[in-house]
């Protein structure tokens, strides 16, 4: 995998999130540019309810929402929202809330590695079309001598890494499936009518997660080969952050319920 940013050649494959307009790193076309420092940066993320996550990061990720298994690839993802299009942690100013655990999928933006398929390698991009990047900004990517600057080698090495985890993830996603541990599951939520009975469920979500019946049903050297190859944690932390669909819908309700209050007060001109 290359490691240096790359000239523009060869065809960029992929489509992913966040990025609209890729474009392979280049001192000729990009030695003017920047990221430049703003408040909230995280504002790009603010309709990512759904955001991929690695297995290095379930135990920091479960103490924030549900980790939860989707498609046939069993990605595993971060859930961040109930609804399309709205990620309930971030805050209007592109911040995210405190102490909630930012997964790599987004800290990674706006550089990631493409596919080259016509020279059969990888080549660090960034998204050209990102409000991040301007010129001038306050961290060049190249330096006066044309050289890439620590900042950009800094990044160069996070997708370095980010590129290993997601690989790891894979081979992690693949022994579940060799042991058959995954089940389809399905997030209800029920709420209170107003006379104080329990309301009809609602479904939240279908998605595939980590049978706790089949897992019981491992023998004691499958459990030794899951807990010294470091998946047995893993498998855990998915499962314990199950519980955070409830945090998530009380949430979305207070959320709703304080749009209604600020939807039904008299503006300071009328008052």
């Amino acid at each position: 995998m290359d490691v240096t940013p790359a000239p523009v050649n060869g065809e960029i494959s992929g489509n992913v999130l966040f990025y609209t307009k890729p474009e392979p790193l280049s001192r000729d076309l990009h030695g003017k540019l920047g990221v430049k420092g703003v408040e909230g940066p995280f504002a790009f993320a603010s309709k990512a309810h759904a955001v991929p996550l690695t297995v290095g990061e379930f135990q920091l990720a479960a103490v924030t929402g549900p980790i939860i298994f989707v498609g046939d690839e069993k990605l595993p993802i971060a859930v961040m929202g109930l609804r399309a299009d709205e990620n309930i942690f971030l805050k209007p100013d592109g911040s995210f809330e405190a102490g909630i655990y930012v997964p790599a999928y987004i800290r990674r933006y706006p550089f990631v590695f493409a596919n080259d398929d016509q020279n059969g390698q990888m080549v660090l991009c960034i998204d050209r079309a990102s409000s991040l990047i301007v010129e001038g900004g306050e961290a060049a990517f190249f330096d006066e001598k044309g050289e890439p600057t620590d900042y950009t080698k800094t990044c160069i090495e996070f997708c370095n890494n980010y590129e290993m985890e997601r690989q790891r993830t894979a081979n992690f996603v693949q022994l579940l499936r060799a042991l058959d541990l995954f089940e389809p599951k399905v997030a209800n939520f029920q709420g209170m009518n107003p006379d104080g009975t329990l309301s009809e469920p609602q479904k939240i979500a279908d998605y595939f997660g980590v049978s706790e019946e089949k897992l019981g049903k491992l023998s004691p050297q499958q459990l030794v080969e899951l807990r010294d190859n470091g998946a047995l944690p893993q498998i855990y932390a998915h499962l314990q952050s199950l519980v955070g669909w409830d945090r998530l819908v009380a949430l979305a309700m207070a959320k709703d319920t304080l749009a209604q209050a600020q939807a039904q007060s008299p503006s300071p001109a009328n008052a």
